[in-house]
């Protein structure tokens, strides 16, 4: 069976509609509902606050008609909302503000839409995102209510911005002042369940193998996935770096060479004085070494052990020696840096390596619980308890019997002091 001319044409034209339709069908609005901002917010109001410009009404563009956000009037009027994700960006939808002035050359909200710009970033900062469009050629009777803008790029955030700056002159119809009057922001991004995809069906990969977005009709790559760069992400990060197009820098990994390219975790562990995937955090206070597996010794201040080598930076607590503070004192020394001697202990062993107190008491013929104090005229033994033999006689006796030891006082005479001159 012959088609005729028309039957032709027709078919022809129902075969585009179809072919646009499922194009179509692939973008979705990821800006619905997402956080939004504005600089110079009207505090308080609800009526003009950022996130009316994502919350799907539009059927009110009045500026205080409560579905509608806006700023104070400034030099600067900037807004953006957060996608909250890195999207493959197909375009944008503005629809602007009005007034109780019919759109146009009589409306406050034309005048300050003019010369504005769209931007689309991975940051807030919208000068390290790409520049989507800047109007430089409309005027109040043309700009429209209604625009889109087509902007293939990926990122996170899309932002608008205006400006009317002291010092600049600006071409006739410009309004004085710089202000966000938007109604709704629709960004439009591909719909594909699954990134590295494109066509109308979402089912043909990427042109490129490390590509993650790519334009949804072309197939032409927008982005690469983490771990690679270059034109076509053919290039494998840099030593020491990783990520999205490889701008996060490695942590403190043991091998420099091993650290993922694509999400930046240490494959052999991390370097002394780090722990995490990432190797990235200082190790806890009183840990150090690799993967902070070590333990700080007795350091003066536990904040002062160094969390590489464990070295303690302000000296060691008392009763410790060492670089790493963590050898007792040796026998017969106590206190900081082991530097005091102990005294007479009746155990050597057993004089306490922090204060230097002897544990079980003092050796025969001192005194305290530093056991450095000689006993007192006249009395001897452990503790100074005993009293000396001929105490009133005799200067000095010894230390664990008790005779005088040819140490009298003076008028006194012989072994014992038991003879006057």
């Amino acid at each position: 069976m012959s088609l005729s001319g028309h039957s032709v044409y027709y078919l022809g034209v129902l075969t585009v509609w179809f072919c646009l339709l499922a194009v179509s069908q692939a973008y979705v609005n990821v800006a619905l509902n997402k956080p939004a901002y504005h600089k110079h917010a009207v505090p308080d109001s609800d009526i003009v606050d950022a996130n009316n410009a994502v919350d799907g009404r539009k059927s009110d563009t009045n500026y205080d008609g409560g579905q509608c956000a806006g700023s104070y009037v400034s030099q600067i009027a900037t807004w953006w909302v957060n996608l909250t994700r890195l999207h493959s960006i197909h375009h944008i939808t503005l629809y602007f503000s009005t007034d109780a002035n019919p759109w146009g050359p009589t409306s406050q909200r034309t005048r300050s839409a003019l010369g504005f710009s769209m931007y689309v970033s991975n940051t807030t900062n919208r000068l390290q995102g790409t520049l989507c469009y800047k109007d430089d050629n409309f005027t109040t009777t043309t700009i429209p209510t209604v625009f889109t803008i087509t902007c293939p790029v990926h990122g996170q955030y899309v932002i608008y911005y205006n400006e009317r700056l002291k010092g600049v002159t600006y071409p006739s119809g410009y309004m004085n002042y710089a202000v966000s009057g938007l109604c709704e922001v629709e960004v439009y991004v591909e719909g594909c369940p699954a990134t590295g995809y494109f066509g109308s069906n979402c089912s043909v990969p990427c042109l490129d193998v490390n590509c993650q977005y790519c334009h949804i009709e072309t197939g032409t790559c927008l982005g690469c996935k983490d771990g690679y760069k270059g034109h076509r992400c053919e290039l494998t990060c840099d030593r020491v770096t990783y990520g999205a197009v490889c701008k996060e820098t490695c942590g403190h990994c043991r091998d420099v060479n091993q650290c993922s390219n694509t999400n930046g975790t240490c494959l052999t562990g991390c370097d002394a004085g780090f722990k995490g995937n990432l190797c990235k955090t200082v190790c806890d206070r009183g840990s150090y070494g690799h993967d902070c597996k070590e333990t700080c010794g007795h350091c003066r201040d536990v904040d002062q052990c160094s969390n590489v080598n464990g070295i303690c930076l302000t000296g060691c607590d008392a009763g410790y020696e060492g670089g790493l503070c963590k050898q007792f004192c040796d026998r017969g020394s106590y206190g900081s840096e082991c530097s005091e001697t102990c005294g007479h202990c009746r155990d050597e062993n057993q004089c306490s390596n922090i204060n230097g107190t002897c544990l079980t008491g003092c050796d025969a013929g001192y005194q305290g619980d530093l056991c450095k104090y000689p006993c007192p005229v006249g009395y001897f033994g452990q503790e100074c308890s005993e009293t000396c033999i001929n105490s009133y006689t005799c200067d000095g006796c010894n230390d664990v019997s008790g005779s005088c030891d040819n140490v009298c006082r003076p008028g006194w005479i012989l072994t014992f002091c038991q003879k006057t001159k």
